[in-house]
């Protein structure tokens, strides 16, 4: 049996409409082989968890530039355990400061990204990091 490929979604929760990076990454996702979802922007937390378990994905990629970020990332990981959608990877990106980068440890994220971070580097993240989740 030949493994699945990994399903990635990239979304833009909150009310931040600068994509460029967001969709940047989608398609450096679709070269890297994965199936991807882009969700496009003005996303809520709900509206991602619910797309999430719906496009049965395995990583969730969540971006924000705008400094909401501290609510909206770990919101979108709450609503995926609620739903025992805790299986799917959660990972951050976007314009993150340092000191917030616990908080975000702390509520389940298991990857940020900032700017200057190569695409390469992701991939290679998730490559380590993420196996397909096997559904029943």
């Amino acid at each position: 049996m030949t493994e699945r490929k990994l399903r990635v979604m990239v979304a833009k929760p909150g009310l931040d409409g600068h994509d460029r990076g967001a969709r940047v990454l989608a398609r450096c996702f679709r070269d890297a082989g994965y199936e991807v979802i882009y969700t496009g922007c003005h996303q809520t937390p709900a509206q991602i968890a619910a797309s999430a378990i719906q496009e049965d994905v395995d990583v969730v990629g969540l971006s924000c530039l705008s400094g909401a970020h501290r609510y909206l990332f770990p919101q979108v990981v709450k609503l995926l355990q609620e739903k025992g959608a805790d299986d799917i990877t959660v990972i951050g990106g976007g314009i993150i400061p340092e000191q917030d980068f616990q908080k975000l440890y702390d509520a389940g994220i298991k990857a940020i990204f900032v700017p200057g971070t190569t695409l390469g580097s992701i991939v290679e993240w998730i490559n380590k990091n993420v196996r397909p989740v096997e559904k029943i």
